[in-house]
């Protein structure tokens, strides 16, 4: 826009300056030849009374020295009363010419070497016409206009320039704004929520600027309402939680009184992270700066070492590969977790007991990829499965932890995808990006991936086995 504001100056100036510098030098032109004519006239002039006094020869040469040079100026007396044709001084003019002024009586102008040359006429006692021939350099016809040219392109050049500046900045006045207003929101947009626009600039963009802060501050308000909101809803949970560990206490002994006790002490831990997570002023979603995340195979051993357990008592058949060795993701450990817990969760209670699952991690160069597999029933609709607040649609089943899987995806720039995994029932695949692009924003869209290269080989070839 600027820039466009500076062509559209720069071109409308140039025209104004043509329009009126190219009449105008051609106005000088002929102000400087009209001058010098005029010189020529007067000079012409001077000759003329004494030629209408006397016709000597001697008289007339020294009328001829005192009225200008005798190179430049010359007199042509007709003959008659018994003397000849007199010529004083240097003649150019043609002869035809000088009989066609003397017969017409006018004066006359005519191009001769090196100018021009004025040929006035003038009559003698005798009524002749005598014609006084002045001549007229080029240097006196075109003097000063060189220099009255250069001065009007100076000065077009000037008011161009001028205009050029005037024009940026103007445009720096009304581009500067709005790109502040395009960076605040970009910067709005990637989760920076103090980002504000300076209130300058024309009005439209002042106005904009004040809508732009106030919807920021709404943003911030709203967002700390629902942060403030979801503790106080967890904290609810810490009375009917307490009331469950104590009654943990009277179940004696024996693995299942154990589980039941070590699943309400993880339970307590869970509502207090949350807790802790809605008061903080930064989300806690994606891990922040280079290095920090954790390390995805040891969070799928800990956490398949407690659901191993209840899959025991269930007579449930697992697998865990991919493990083995260490595999880092710029995701926090405790949103990992949270988002395995949600899966393995929905694999024990939406499958019948005795279901087989497992787990496996694949790494590559450029992502992660984290599939939990069963071998249940299966999804009928896994796009209805990924809506939050809907659910697969069976009982208890809401939709709000295949939400959770789907958030710590996209925090990297991975997406979660639904299908049918090689034990018959149902696949979800985790895709999770390792070069710290920006959480994907907007809804559900699904981000823009690279090419996986030489991880969607593995992951097709672990479906074949």
């Amino acid at each position: 826009m600027r820039w466009a504001l500076v062509k559209v100056s720069l071109a409308v100036t140039t025209m104004v300056v043509v329009a009126f510098a190219v009449p105008l030098g051609l106005v000088i032109r002929e102000l400087a030849r009209d001058r010098a004519f005029s010189n020529a006239e007067r000079e012409a002039a001077a000759v003329a009374p004494a030629l209408s006094i006397t016709t000597d020869r001697d008289e007339l040469e020294r009328v001829v020295a005192s009225a200008g040079s005798d190179t430049g100026m010359a007199v042509h007396l007709p003959a008659g009363d018994g003397q000849e044709a007199l010529e004083l001084g240097r003649r150019r003019a043609a002869e035809a010419d000088i009989a066609a002024v003397r017969k017409l009586g006018r004066a006359s102008t005519t191009g001769v070497a090196g100018g021009s040359t004025l040929l006035q006429p003038v009559a003698l006692s005798t009524g002749k016409i005598a014609v006084v021939e002045v001549y007229v350099p080029e240097a006196d016809v075109t003097n000063g206009v060189g220099t009255a040219w250069a001065v009007l392109a100076a000065v077009g050049v000037a008011l161009i320039l001028g205009s050029v500046a005037v024009a940026d900045r103007l445009g720096v006045r009304m581009v500067r704004p709005a790109q502040r207003l395009a960076e605040g929101a970009h910067d709005l947009g990637e989760g920076r929520l103090s980002a504000r626009v300076p209130e300058e600039g024309p009005s439209e963009l002042r106005l904009a600027a004040v809508a732009f802060n106030s919807m920021a501050d709404q943003v911030v308000q709203l967002l700390a309402n629902e942060r403030e909101l979801a503790a106080d809803l967890s904290h609810r949970l810490r009375t009917p939680l307490t009331v469950l560990r104590l009654n943990t206490a009277s179940l004696g002994e024996g693995p299942a009184a154990d589980q039941t006790r070590t699943a309400v002490e993880q339970l307590e831990r869970e509502v207090d992270t949350i807790i802790r997570t809605a008061r903080e002023s930064k989300p806690q979603t994606a891990a922040a700066g280079p290095g920090a995340g954790c390390d995805a195979a040891e969070v799928v051993r800990e956490r398949m070492a407690f659901w191993s357990a209840l899959a025991e008592d269930e007579g449930r058949k697992w697998r865990v590969a991919g493990a083995d060795r260490p595999v880092r993701i710029p995701v926090a450990r405790a949103d990992l977790a949270a988002a395995l817990d949600a899966l393995l969760g929905n694999v024990f209670r939406h499958t019948a007991e005795g279901t087989a699952f497992a787990v496996d991690v694949h790494n590559g160069e450029d992502a992660v990829i984290v599939l939990v597999s069963d071998a249940g029933p299966g999804i009928p609709d896994p796009e209805a499965a990924m809506a939050r607040g809907r659910g697969s649609g069976s009982d208890g089943s809401t939709g709000l932890g295949l939400d959770i899987v789907r958030r710590l995806a996209e925090s990297t720039g991975g997406d979660v995808r639904i299908g049918s995994s090689v034990l018959g029932g149902t696949e979800v695949r985790i895709w999770i990006q390792l070069d710290g692009r920006a959480p994907a924003t907007g809804g559900h869209r699904q981000p823009r991936r690279r090419r996986p290269g030489r991880l969607a080989a593995a992951y097709h070839r672990s479906r074949s086995r």
